[in-house]
């Protein structure tokens, strides 16, 4: 497999394994499949685990299947949602879920740990979910103040390798992070040929992660790309129950004409836009949401393909597709 360097933390592999499909958050898995799928993302060549406690049973699933003895060269991820606590309280809740997830994943540390909250301005009101902002968001005072000084605290007592940002959020927040000491040394972006975060956009304004992806790298930082096929809505087939007006479905209804172009190719649609997003530049990893061996390995086959032929990805961005 590919590598590439994810910022000050060195060489990985360009795939990483996502611990939402593992960890059962996002289709049905059995625990003898999950357990089977990490073993055989390692055995493949993937270097980086993306866990967090929110996916459910993933980071138990870790726990139990290395013993606490990963492979040389592994890198495992967690994540905390932060939200926007009072600031005396931030760095006993970093420090809780981090105990937490080490737990379970029977570690002594781990190389990295992310804000997985958004980050919004002061004062910044949300189009979706403003009156619980407090819970999924991390107003920017409150980052400055406790949150990134947090994070490297731990980083100088050895507990982490490094920390990062979930950079999904109001893209002027998540840039202002960037450009802010102490730097996050990872940003995680949506790496889609849509440019759609899906469910997880709560503001008006274009998302602009392609952008945020090349302010990261200008920065010096790693860029770890999620929702390559966008929750599913750039596959064959949404393989969860999903209303029709929620964000995911709507998007799988806009890609209709990328999955007559990969027909017409004679494609599958997820490869397909596997190979988009470890086309784009400024993206060092994409995080798989595979749940089990079988997309694991349609996922390693269209990594093993390579880039994109420009002449491809030029006829997929000429559908029109970018989300505004």
């Amino acid at each position: 497999m590919r590598t590439a360097n994810l910022g000050n933390l060195g060489e990985v592999s360009r795939l990483s394994l996502g611990g939402g499909g593992i960890g059962q958050i996002w289709g049905d898995t059995s625990h003898e499949e999950a357990t089977a799928t990490l073993r055989a993302a390692l055995e493949a060549g993937i270097t980086v685990l993306d866990a967090a406690p929110m996916y459910r049973n993933c980071e138990a699933f870790i726990g139990e299947t290395f013993a606490g003895r990963l492979p040389a060269g592994v890198k495992v991820t967690t994540k905390h949602q932060l939200g926007t606590p009072p600031v005396a309280e931030v760095e006993a809740r970093l420090i809780a879920s981090l105990e937490a997830s080490l737990a379970a994943m029977r570690l002594e540390r781990v190389d990295l740990f992310f804000l997985h909250s958004n980050i919004h301005m002061d004062g910044f009101a949300y189009v979706h979910g403003e009156a619980h902002k407090d819970a999924f968001s991390t107003s920017w005072s409150t980052y400055v103040e406790a949150a990134a000084p947090s994070f490297e605290r731990l980083k100088a007592q050895g507990r982490i390798g490094g920390w990062g940002i979930t950079g999904i959020g109001v893209p002027a927040a998540v840039r202002q992070a960037i450009g802010h000491t102490p730097r996050p040394d990872v940003v995680q972006t949506i790496a889609n040929l849509m440019d759609s975060p899906g469910a997880l956009k709560r503001y008006a304004e274009p998302a602009q992660p392609r952008e945020i992806a090349a302010a990261a790298k200008a920065a010096g930082l790693g860029v770890m790309g999620i929702r390559a096929v966008q929750a599913g809505a750039l596959t064959a087939a949404i393989d969860r129950s999903l209303s029709p007006n929620y964000p995911d479905a709507r998007d799988y209804e806009r890609a209709a004409p990328f999955r007559g172009l990969c027909a017409s190719w004679g494609e599958d649609p997820a490869i397909v836009a596997h190979r988009y997003a470890l086309s784009m530049p400024h993206i060092d990893t994409v995080v798989l949401g595979v749940k089990n061996r079988q997309e694991l390995s349609q996922c390693l086959a269209a990594e093993a393909m390579g880039d994109l032929d420009p002449g491809q990805t030029a006829q997929i961005d000429a559908l029109g597709l970018v989300s505004l």
